[in-house]
């Protein structure tokens, strides 16, 4: 018997629990996915994030091509900060274009206990050790977490993202430029809001 599936078209999450599957054991179908994807392609035309100028800065799907380690050239790093697991990092980041680490799951890691409550911490590609996001910028450290908290993933805003490194495809799915899968942009009223795993972005910084 199919499942009903509620849209909530204000405040949508940064993902629903089936899309975290990879992780739970659940499969989202491609119903839902393509579904999910006209949801987020509306959001971005109303908030007019894809008009010439304005963020997000796009890419082709060329960006995600297969490579020597599903969309990376490599696994990601050895020893990545905050103690996430590295093997969900690695599935997250090079074999995943539409799945998410748990909801709440950077709350359960070492993040709150060693990021920098005081000013801008600099978040880096897990695989490659590029810079990818900064925040937190034009808010506090509170309204940062605030905001993350209540959608479930780190949520970023335009101007914390090292647009050098980050692009996003049409379908709201944040990537690097090296083809790593980071999140979705799934803007809400304030704008463009890119909720990003936290698996994605705890790599060191690149020597």
């Amino acid at each position: 018997r199919p499942r009903r599936v509620q849209l909530i078209t204000d405040e949508i999450g940064c993902t629903s629990s089936a899309m975290s599957s990879p992780l739970s054991g659940k499969v989202l179908g491609p119903a839902a996915v393509a579904l999910f994807g006209a949801i987020t392609a509306w959001g971005l035309t109303r908030t007019g994030a894809f008009e010439e100028g304005k963020y997000p800065i796009q890419c082709g799907e060329d960006v995600m091509s297969k490579k020597a380690h599903g969309t990376c050239a490599t696994p990601v790093q050895q020893n990545l900060r905050w103690g996430v697991d590295r093997d969900v990092a690695d599935k997250i980041c090079c074999f995943n274009r539409h799945y998410a680490e748990h909801s709440g799951y950077w709350l359960k890691t070492k993040f709150l206990t060693e990021v920098d409550k005081t000013g801008e911490t600099t978040y880096y590609d897990s695989v490659d050790g590029k810079p990818l996001f900064i925040a937190p910028r034009g808010r506090t450290f509170e309204e940062f977490k605030a905001e993350s908290s209540s959608h479930g993933w780190p949520s970023f805003r335009d101007e914390e993202v090292v647009w050098e490194n980050v692009r996003c495809l049409r379908d709201g799915e944040s990537v690097s430029v090296d083809g790593t899968h980071l999140g979705h942009n799934l803007p809400d009223r304030k704008g463009n809001r890119y909720c990003i795993n936290l698996v994605s972005v705890a790599g060191n910084p690149k020597k």
